[in-house]
């Protein structure tokens, strides 16, 4: 259901915005070209829909992309969704004071959770590094979702895993190249996905909503990964007007579609 308003669960705001910044970190020690995808999302939502666009951030997290629109953009607008609520803690803790920002839990995996939004439509989409969690036939009701929720010629973007087979070489020799880079970062303490969630179990600001985290996702795994075309199809299939590649590296890519 909504957070109606953002309250911060603790008036520290340099303590949130510090483990805003450790999650960022934590996510680029994945991402190396992360901050690039971002930008590329910004340009392409400023682009097509103006410079006071009403935003959906789809499993928004900490509210990384959504605190970055918020900064290039003040007339927009944001709404966060998302189910994790030890990221949304730390999403309401950093921008705790921001009105533009609206914070949402609700659970992509139910057919219903569109009902948690505030009244549509939005003018775009963004999602970035996280539809890789769910099942092929959940992300394809998602899409038919999003396709409602997006007023004509409004824009989703999704950035994600997308691996090449047709480029083995290449993915091996990125792979080997990440995986030196990982290990001098991790060297010089960086933390990775694992050491992340324990240094905030042991948090004790953070450990109870980490603890509730732990059992929405017992039994969790991911979903599979699909290549581009793919996904451009199904959302052509769920009523997007055109689909196609907006960013693309080695082994991720942004799809934009248009409503």
């Amino acid at each position: 259901m909504p957070d109606t308003r953002l309250t911060a669960p603790d008036t520290d705001r340099a303590f949130w915005t510090d483990w805003q910044r450790s999650w960022d970190r934590q996510q680029q020690w994945y991402l190396p070209d992360r901050e690039e995808r971002f930008r590329v999302m910004l340009d392409l939502v400023e682009a097509v829909t103006g410079p006071a666009p009403r935003i959906l951030d789809l499993a928004c997290g900490t509210a990384s992309i959504s605190g970055r629109l918020l900064a290039r953009l003040p007339g927009a607008r944001s709404v966060g969704v998302d189910l994790d609520p030890a990221l949304l803690d730390i999403a309401r803790g950093s921008h705790g004071d921001e009105p533009r920002l609206t914070l949402v839990t609700a659970d992509l995996r139910d057919p219903q959770w569109t009902a948690a939004l505030p009244a549509g439509p939005f003018d775009a989409v963004v999602t970035a590094t996280a539809l890789h969690w769910l099942d092929t036939e959940v992300l394809r009701r998602v899409y038919r979702d999003l396709a409602g929720l997006l007023r004509p010629g409004g824009l989703f973007l999704n950035a994600d895993h997308s691996p090449q087979p047709a480029t083995p070489l290449l993915n091996a020799a990125l792979r080997a190249h990440e995986q030196l880079r990982q290990q001098r970062e991790q060297a010089d303490g960086v933390l990775d996905w694992q050491q992340w969630w324990q240094a905030a179990a042991a948090e004790p600001r953070l450990a109870e909503s980490v603890a509730a985290r732990s059992a929405i996702y017992r039994d969790h795994r991911d979903g599979a990964i699909h290549p581009v075309e793919w996904h451009t199809a199904e959302l052509l299939a769920a009523g997007f007007r055109e689909a196609g590649l907006g960013w693309r590296s080695v082994s991720d890519a942004m799809v934009a579609a248009v409503r």
